[in-house]
Formats: C-alpha cells, sequence, structure tokens
C-alpha cells in the first residue's frame, strides 16, 4: 500500500492534468463539508424571496437570484454537498454488493460463477442511466430511491472486474501454497485474494464517480430524483429552464458546477488509472 501510494506521489508531481483534478476535488469536499459556512443565504435552501426574483448576478448576489427570490451561489454551494453525498452513497452501495458477488463468483467458480455472472449479464444489458430511470419511476421520485436506482444499475460492472481478477489469483501460488497448508478456503479469500483485488477496484469506482454524478443530475432534471426545494444542480436546471432566455444565470451556473465537478473527477478517475495500473505506465513511458 505505502508502495503505491509512494507511486501515485511520483505521478502527481509529473502529470499536471491529474494534480488539477486533484485539487478541484479537494475544493468541492471543503465545499461540501463547510457548505453552510461558505453559503451567504444558507437558509435559501428552503426558503422564497418573491420580492428579489430573478434579479442578475451582483456583488449582493454572485449569481444572481432565481425565478423564487433565492440566492443561486448559496444554492450551488449547498447543492456541492448534496452532490458528493449522492455519490459517495451510489458507488459505496454499488460496491458494497458487486465486491462480494465478484470475488465469490470469480474463487470459486462453477455453478456459483455461472449463476451470479448470468444475473449480472441481465442487468448489464441495460444502459445505466436507462435502467436507473426504470428503478427510480418504480420506487417513485425522491433522493434516496435515486442513489438505490443508481447502485443497482452499478454493481454489476463492478462484480465483472473483481470475478475476473479473482479468477486469477486463485491459481496464484500463494494461494495454491495456502490450500496446501490447509488454510480454509473462506480465509484464503477474504485475506489472500480480496486484498489484491482493490487496485482495480479503485481505479474503476474513481472513474465511476463522475458518471455517477451527471446520472444523479439527470434524474433529477427528468424529475425522477431529488424533488423541490432540494438545491440539487439537475433540479435546479429543470425548475428553472423556462427561464433560461430571460434569466440565463439560474440554469448556467448549476450546469457548470456540474461541468467542473464531472472534469475534475474523470482528470482523477484517468490519472489514477495510469498512476496504478502498470500496463499503463509502461506504455505511456
Amino acid at each position: 500500500m505505502l508502495e503505491r501510494l509512494s507511486q501515485l506521489g511520483r505521478f502527481l508531481r509529473r502529470d499536471p492534468l491529474m494534480t488539477m483534478g486533484v485539487s478541484w476535488v479537494l475544493l468541492l469536499v471543503v465545499v461540501a463539508v463547510f457548505a453552510p459556512v461558505i453559503a451567504p443565504y444558507s437558509e435559501d435552501a428552503v426558503e422564497c424571496h418573491v420580492e428579489r426574483k430573478l434579479e442578475g448576478p451582483s456583488l449582493t448576489h454572485f449569481f444572481g437570484t432565481d425565478e423564487l427570490g433565492r440566492d443561486v451561489f448559496s444554492r450551488v454551494i449547498l447543492g456541492t454537498r448534496i452532490s458528493l453525498t449522492v455519490g459517495f452513497i451510489a458507488v459505496g452501495l454499488a460496491l458494497l454488493v458487486g465486491i462480494p458477488l465478484g470475488v465469490v463468483a470469480g474463487f470459486f467458480g462453477g455453478w456459483i460463477d455461472e449463476a451470479i455472472m448470468r444475473t449480472t449479464d441481465i442487468f448489464l444489458s441495460f444502459p445505466p442511466l436507462l435502467l436507473a430511470m426504470a428503478i427510480s419511476a418504480v420506487l417513485g421520485p425522491s433522493l434516496p430511491n435515486a442513489m438505490l436506482a443508481i447502485a443497482i444499475a452499478w454493481w454489476p460492472w463492478y462484480t465483472r472486474i473483481l470475478r475476473g481478477e479473482a479468477n486469477a489469483l486463485r491459481h496464484r501460488p500463494f494461494v495454491e501454497a495456502a490450500r496446501a497448508l490447509g488454510v480454509p478456503q473462506w480465509r484464503i479469500l477474504f485475506k489472500h485474494v480480496l486484498p489484491n483485488c482493490f487496485v482495480p477496484v479503485i481505479i474503476q469506482a474513481s472513474i465511476d464517480f463522475g458518471s455517477i454524478l451527471l446520472v444523479t443530475a439527470s434524474l433529477s432534471f427528468l424529475g425522477l430524483g431529488a424533488q423541490p426545494p432540494i438545491p440539487e444542480w439537475g433540479l435546479m436546471i429543470s425548475s428553472s429552464r423556462s427561464y433560461f432566455l430571460n434569466a440565463w444565470w439560474i440554469v448556467t451556473f448549476p450546469g457548470l458546477a456540474i461541468l467542473f465537478a464531472v472534469l475534475a473527477l474523470n482528470l482523477v478517475g484517468d490519472g489514477l488509472r495510469e498512476a496504478l495500473d502498470p500496463k499503463l505506465r509502461h506504455i505511456k513511458k
């Protein structure tokens, strides 16, 4: 692990794009943690002030106000916490399901592998966004249901990756040696196989985070995710899109927040893949 971190540190010094992406992501995390303090009008997450509606950007309201008089800058800042929280929870739930199923399928093989992978193939046959939309529509429009829908749409990708890694590792000499010593199968699985599968999972999760954030915004935009008055970026764009020609700032700034957040997360994901994948490091050299 220390060697991996050392490699990552050296790579950060050589890759300005990943350094920029990491800086942006750290900034997003800081903004998310301290959102109520940073937002000048934190009460505008729920309160309306119709007397100041559709005011343009100014020193008082940096990003202007929306159709209900709420400060757009404050809502974008507060939306950072919501978007990152949804992303972390959705990725965590997908990993919680995908990792154990993948390692069990790859390590034991046989009918267990067939059953798990055929189920995985069924889920993979649907585009993730369409599957998440369908599940959200069935469960009902809400942010928790959207997180659950995204996790259900994403877990098969981690199962497939872990299955391949575990299948390759079960034939390695250190696993065969553990078997020869009479170590129980489950102990071999969790102590020797699983820890050696984490690098590709970390790479995939970092790449998926930006996509999940975008899918979350898409579901909210379509009315299947966050509901008013939650200051979620996709919902902010959806509820204000009819005012775009007269009040461009209402839609533009939440859209830019999505753009820069997804771009930063993708830069970090691509950088991690190049830093931790030996094949890509060799190609780059």
